[in-house]
């Protein structure tokens, strides 16, 4: 069955992942590309739709990013999100200007309900509007399809064009009828049929990876977290003994995670696998001595990984493949086209210049954490492996501010072991889409045993999400802080004090590096 594609044209916005997550959710398959594709690219993949995102720039100034108007003329039909609407409107000769009153927040907006964008969508609902600029009349063979009392041209389409443009953001929660929107745009008006499934994911990548490796050796890259683990059962399903599966021990782990790992995936595991464990602690240590800079920690630890698999694969004979758990979070985040870059996540922009494989296999690469996760059902995994806390690749080294030590990983390994096991058993961990512990580079003043202490804080860390694109601070009861806190400061040498994070994502992210 070929593969329906709607694409999502990245201008700057803050959401444009959370779009394609949306599109997904609709059983239609989404990617989001940068607004320079060009329109020969865009026509070889032929997509299905396309969606402009928003962005922080006014189209009318200098340097703005844009399109040429032959997108308009390909026949793909097109819908415009905030500076996207904003973007079709000017490049088709409407009006777009500074607006007398700016809108941001739940906003009322009247919708025509004659519009097959707003099919089955109440006249009166509630959306998110975010912007200072506003369309002040729509182009020539567009009609006004929703508007508020400060915004006239809150929605507009050309039917006969398959054009349509909303200024709020359908894709947020905060916009009551949102998927409702996006549902009518890709099923009603880009008439996509909803293929894209979970199962025949799985089944179309074990058949790409079959074909693509043939007889030759992968070397799979396993971290024992959700993402690795059902990287490494995929290719097992794939190429069975043909795999190799090295688990690094970087000492940057869990406490006791390492021993946990190769219990599950090792000799004595449920799987058929053959599995390699490196003993490397030292080895990364010595390699972030004295090194503070977030970047730079991630891109060691990345190119250390990297080393390792290579030396692993010599002592097993020539390698072709290297398997990584890279997933679609992490490309972004680490710069798509000319978005900006978050954070380079190990597995992606901290790869090293030169890595010494035919090629290295991402498997998982165009799926969000929860699509992850239905893979490794749909692969057979247990849920409680499935739907274990998500873990860094470069593990604690991005939980502890500043310079990892020997002795840092040892506090935060101490710590983070009390926090998830008090939340555990609080029962608080329900719903929570990560919890952990990490520690600051701040040291202050304290007292024990009536003596002054200048020790380290721990930061506490929960969030309530689903796809992990946005997150909100969870509310742990406070009585559950206290015991957590408790324990910390009087278990772990070296901390003296204990804070909790409220800030959600965006602005912050989950992790603190």
């Amino acid at each position: 069955m070929e593969k329906e594609m709607v694409i999502v044209l990245d201008f700057g916005g803050q959401y444009n992942q959370l779009i394609a997550r949306r599109v997904r959710e609709c059983n239609v398959y989404c990617e989001v590309h940068p607004y320079s594709m060009s329109l020969e690219k865009l026509k070889e993949l032929n997509p299905k739709g396309i969606i402009f995102t928003g962005g922080p720039n006014s189209v009318y100034k200098e340097g703005a990013p844009g399109c040429t108007r032959e997108i308009f003329e390909m026949g793909i039909p097109i819908l415009g999100i905030c500076y996207g609407s904003q973007l079709m409107a000017y490049l088709l000769g409407g009006n777009v200007k500074t607006a007398p009153v700016s809108e941001y927040g739940k906003t009322e907006v009247d919708v025509d309900k004659s519009s097959v964008l707003f099919s089955d969508v109440l006249e009166k609902t509630i959306c998110w509007m975010s912007h200072t600029d506003y369309i002040e009349k729509e182009p020539e063979g567009f009609r006004v399809t929703a508007c508020t009392p400060v915004c006239p041209v809150a929605a507009m389409e050309n039917a006969e064009k398959q054009l349509y443009a909303v200024q709020f953001h359908p894709e947020v929660i905060h916009t009551q009828e949102g998927m409702k929107m996006l549902s009518n745009f890709v099923y009603n008006i880009c008439h996509c049929s909803g293929n894209w499934r979970m199962d025949s994911f799985v089944e179309t990548s074990i058949r790409q990876i079959r074909e693509k490796v043939g007889s030759g050796k992968v070397l799979c890259a396993l971290s024992g977290g959700v993402d690795s683990s059902v990287a490494a059962v995929l290719l097992a399903k794939a190429v069975g003994k043909q795999l190799t599966c090295v688990f690094v021990d970087h000492g940057l782990l869990r406490k006791n995670e390492g021993d946990e790992v190769e219990a599950v995936f090792g000799p004595k595991g449920p799987y058929d696998l053959n599995f390699v464990r490196v003993n490397a602690q030292e080895r990364f240590y010595a390699k972030l001595a004295g090194v503070e800079e977030p970047e730079i920690k991630r891109k060691i630890i990345g190119e250390e990984f990297i080393r390792v698999f290579e030396e692993e694969a010599k002592k097993i004979g020539v390698v072709d493949f290297l398997v990584q758990g890279t997933i679609y979070p992490d490309v972004i985040e680490s710069g798509l086209g000319k978005s900006a870059v978050i954070k380079s996540h190990h597995n992606v922009g901290g790869l090293p210049a030169y890595v010494d494989f035919k090629e290295i296999i991402e498997p998982l690469r165009l799926l969000f954490k929860d699509e992850v996760r239905k893979a490794g059902l749909e692969l057979g995994i247990p849920e409680h492996l499935v739907y274990r806390q998500p873990f860094p690749g470069p593990g604690l080294g991005v939980r502890i501010i500043g310079e990892v030590t020997a002795q840092k990983v040892r506090m935060i390994q101490e710590a983070d072991a009390i926090y998830r096991e008090e939340i555990v058993k609080a029962g608080a961990d329900k719903n929570l889409g990560q919890y952990f512990a990490a520690l600051t580079n701040m040291r202050s003043v304290g007292v024990m045993g009536d003596e002054r202490t200048y020790d380290y804080a721990v930061a506490l860390r929960a969030v309530n999400t689903s796809d992990f694109m946005t997150a909100e601070a969870a509310q742990i009861p406070w009585e559950v802080l206290g015991i957590v806190a408790g324990r910390i400061v009087n278990e772990v040498k070296g901390v003296n004090r204990v804070l909790y994070d409220c800030t959600g994502k965006p602005p912050a992210t989950i992790e603190f590096e």
